[in-house]
Formats: structure tokens, sequence, C-alpha cells
């Protein structure tokens, strides 16, 4: 799809206030240090009983949800390799997003009288009781990449400030394809808050371009002009698969992450259709975390642009932080914390010099 440079550089105009004023609605960090998001909440009577040890040592359990994912393996061997360089055991494992696995696996740290749990969170809300769950064991947690809609449980809540990462997206991908086209969006697990946080910010800029339209599914837990997929490769790669038959003139298509972003890729390429940075050339695909393979696709021209989550600063930084709690009783000012995200590019991806590591 041609769109001339006049246009296009209007498009980004308006796309750019577009962000400015939603960021200017949104706390933003510095992506290297927590942010300040508001005073901290009281702690609860469960997170004031956890009592703290004189001394490091000891069993920390890291849980994050599939192992399968690069940037959950990243999250989790960042946690493990810290936790072991300042003194203790350490190892990870995955719930798939299940709250009872979870659940299993927080048992299992009990018994093993853990230390401190490192936690992303299967749920927004199932994962609470959890959390209370540790906590009346006294074993600390510290959740990372997502939230759990309840403070005072933890010693922090580490993510990316994913309204900030998405709406940086949205902008490049609305800069990259002009005013006009047909698209799909693929939506991350509904039960993960992350999912609807990047649909608003996505929607933030497409919403100020009434000739963006997207492609329309039935749907009772996400937003209609979304297509669930779940984090997920493969389920978004069938997904795509589905949606292509009926709407051959799909022009581009925005994923809530990376791995979504492959499964789409290689659905329309199976297809028969080219994917492309340049949609003047084919069906547009822009994804979000930063992963090696969203890396690689970058370098090959084939993927857009992909959105850096800090995964391996913050998921060091909350081990620090259970550590510092363990030793000291210390907590960090702020409970809530987020790290900016990075927008990546063929301009600057080859300062990616590791899996989900940004040397600029």
């Amino acid at each position: 799809m041609f769109h001339s440079n006049t246009r296009r550089s209007g498009v980004a105009a308006a796309a750019a206030v577009a962000l400015a004023a939603a960021l200017s609605l949104s706390a933003c960090s510095s992506g290297t240090a927590p942010a300040a998001t508001g005073a901290a909440p009281p702690a609860s009577p469960a997170a004031a009983s956890q009592a703290p040890a004189a001394a490091a040592g000891g069993f920390i359990q890291v849980i994050v949800n599939d192992p399968s994912n690069p940037y959950w393996t990243t999250e989790g061997q960042t946690a493990v390799d810290e936790a072991t360089s300042l003194g203790y055991t350490a190892a990870f494992s995955g719930s798939k997003a299940d709250v009872n696995t979870e659940s299993s696996l927080i048992d299992a740290a009990i018994a093993k009288h853990a230390a401190g749990i490192v936690l992303d969170p299967a749920d927004a809300q199932g994962s609470i009781a959890n959390v209370k769950k540790a906590n009346a064991a006294n074993i600390p947690v510290v959740l990372v990449n997502a939230e759990i809609d309840q403070t005072g449980l933890t010693i922090g809540q580490l993510v990316s400030n994913n309204a900030q990462g998405a709406q940086a997206g949205a902008q490049q991908w609305v800069q990259m394809m002009g005013d006009t086209a047909k698209y799909l969006e693929l939506y991350g697990m509904p039960s993960d808050n992350n999912a609807q946080t990047r649909h608003n910010g996505y929607m933030t800029v497409f919403s100020q371009f009434t000739n963006l339209k997207p492609v329309q599914f039935p749907c009772s837990n996400a937003p209609t002009d979304c297509l669930v997929a779940n984090w997920d490769k493969a389920t978004a790669q069938k997904a795509v698969q589905s949606v292509i038959q009926g709407h051959q003139d799909l022009q581009g298509v925005i994923a809530g992450n990376d791995e979504m972003a492959a499964g789409a890729i290689a659905a329309l390429q199976q297809a028969g259709k080219t994917v492309s940075a340049d949609p003047k050339k084919g069906i547009m695909v822009g994804g979000f975390d930063g992963s090696p393979t969203a890396v690689d696709y970058i370098k090959q021209g084939v993927l857009a642009y992909t959105v850096l989550q800090p995964v391996a600063n913050f998921s060091k930084l909350a081990v620090q932080q259970l550590d510092a709690y363990i030793r000291t009783g210390a907590k960090p000012a702020q409970e809530k914390q987020s790290f900016d995200c990075i927008l990546i590019t063929k301009d600057n991806v080859d300062k990616m010099t590791g899996p989900f590591v940004y040397s600029g």
C-alpha cells in the first residue's frame, strides 16, 4: 500500500501529538530505576507479619508464566542468577498462567521453608490468595512483570510501563503504515492486566485515525476489535490462518507480544502473503517484548518494530529488593514500580547485545 511522503509526515505528527497527550496522563519511569507511583499503601496484617531473617541465605523460589517463552525464560533465569550471586540457592518453574498450578508451586516453596518467592502472577485476581498463603507462612513475595489487584501484600510489584510502551509502538506503527488500513490486533491473556493495558495504549493512538479499521470479533472476555491469542505463537498462528481466509485485504497486524507476532508472520507466509516492514511491499506486523526472534525479524526486514520490556533489569532488581527485605526488613519506597520500554527498529536494533538487553 503506497502513501506519499507528505501524507506520512502529517500522520507522524498527528500520532506524536496523540502520544504526547496520552503520556501526560500516565506515569513514566526512567527504565533503570523504579518510578514513583504514589505513596506506599499501609501494609496488610499478612504483609506486616513477615519476619525478616538476620542474614541472607536459603532457598528462593522463582515462578514465571511459561518457561518455553524466551521472555519468561529470561525473567526466570535472571532472577535465579541474581539470587545465586547473593548467596541463595534458587530455581524457577512455570505456572502456565494457571492459578492452581501456581498454588501448588507455592505450597512446595512453603514446604521447603523458602526464604522468599519471586512471582510472575498467573492472574491479577486469582493470585491474591496464593500471595496471602505465602504471607501466612512468613515468606516474603516480590512480583515481576505483572501486578495483582491488591497492594500491601508484597515487597514490590515491578512491571514494564506497558501504557508507555504500547503507545510508542502504536505511534511507530502509524508512522510506518499511514492513516488508512485494515488491521488485526492480537490480544494476550485476558486474565493478565497487561493485555488490556497494551490494547488501551494502542487505541490511544489508533483512535485518532478514523480510517484505521480493525477486524472485529465476537468476544466475551476481551475487546471486540481484538483477536485473543493468549501470548502464544501457536495460538496466534492458528487464529490468523483462520482470519486471513475471510480478510484477504488485511494490511497490517499489531500484536500484544512478539510470540503472537511471530505466529502471525508464520500464518501469513503459509498463506502465500508477503510480510514486510515496508507496507508498500507486504503486510506489516509490529510486536512487543524485544525478544531475540523479534530482533532477527527486524534485521531481516520482516518485522516493522518491537518494544523492548527491560525484563532483565527489573527481574534482577526484584531479587535485590527481596534480599534487602530478608536481611534487614527494608522495603522499597514504592510497592508498585514501573520501568519504561524502548522502541526497537532497524535504526537501533544493533544495540540489542543480548536477550532483552539494550546497550544504547
